[in-house]
């Protein structure tokens, strides 16, 4: 494969906050500490959004399709994907005093328990892949997961773990990830989703869905080309961005306003008052994204009234 470079990763390793402290703890008490301490929403606008999404591609009785998390650090988005359990639940459930004592171990089988007491009559199956070993380990020892790897999809081949895991998911999520991941790895991962599956009459076979946040000045247009060449179809949502995170500091925050006026987006109201935005970007097969616009379809279901 061609090599591809990441036009974000300067911001990501120089100007953007790093996390990389707390991104593979044993446990996640200090990733949501400090995320928290800058209001970091992504993971609560895909607890709205993928389960429309996911209703949207059943069809009458069959099971919710499987979902495959990029980047699912500790299990979050599966966390709110298969639990009556909102990102604010789980920000003050890592912030008791009743949790501070135990010891990574004891944590996880306190969060197995927690978790099975708010399950979802239906939830979906969800696959997770990150960098982070001991962050995937967590989540699956804590349940959240029904299985997972660690990958750096970047740089590697995927494992055949994560090809078996991933093969026939029907719909693939994305909430804080897109910069870190890049071309490479989307690539990578349609091909565990895809290869060897049969192809329809339009080549694409049976095709995921792909849902992305993606901060408003990342230039999605390399990564909806790779998309492109499996046969989706990519639209941005336009009725609205989503509110991502606050800036940790002035530098941070006139870097991204830099960026913005390069691309010709208006910060006005989002950056501008201190707040990395996302855009919402959804693939899917030509025929499907032709019979309903993503804004049509999100905007029937009420998911983005909040």
């Amino acid at each position: 494969m061609e090599a591809l470079s990441n036009p974000y990763a300067r911001h990501n390793e120089q100007s953007k906050a790093s996390f990389d402290d707390v991104y593979d703890l044993r446990d996640p008490r200090g990733y949501f500490e400090a995320l928290g301490a800058l209001d970091y929403q992504a993971p609560e606008h895909g607890r709205r959004v993928f389960p429309e999404l996911l209703r949207a591609m059943r069809r009458t009785g069959s099971p919710p399709p499987t979902v495959l998390d990029l980047c699912c650090s500790f299990g979050v988005n599966a966390a709110l994907l298969k639990h009556d359990l909102t990102l604010d639940d789980l920000y003050a459930r890592y912030a008791s005093r009743d949790l501070a004592g135990l010891s990574s171990e004891e944590l996880a089988t306190a969060d197995a328990t927690f978790y099975a007491s708010h399950k979802k009559t239906s939830p979906p199956e969800v696959i997770g892949t990150d960098v982070a070993a001991n962050a995937v380990s967590y989540a699956l020892r804590a349940g959240l997961l029904d299985a997972g790897t660690a990958e750096n999809l970047e740089e590697n081949e995927p494992t055949e773990a994560l090809r078996q895991a991933a093969r026939g998911a029907g719909l693939v999520t994305v909430t804080g990830g897109v910069g870190y991941v890049w071309q490479r790895t989307f690539e990578r991962v349609l091909s565990c989703v895809m290869d060897g599956l049969p192809s329809d009459t339009t080549g694409t076979g049976n095709a995921p869905w792909v849902a992305a946040f993606a901060v408003c000045f990342v230039n999605y247009a390399p990564i909806a080309a790779v998309l492109a060449r499996r046969g989706l179809v990519t639209e941005k949502l336009s009725t609205r961005t989503f509110p991502q995170r606050r800036f940790e500091n002035s530098s941070e925050r006139e870097h991204v306003l830099r960026e913005l006026a390069a691309a010709g987006i208006d910060p006005a109201g989002k950056e501008e008052a201190g707040w990395y935005h996302a855009d919402l970007y959804l693939s899917r097969p030509a025929a499907e994204a032709s019979e309903v616009p993503v804004d049509e379809l999100l905007g029937a279901s009420g998911a983005l009234d909040y």
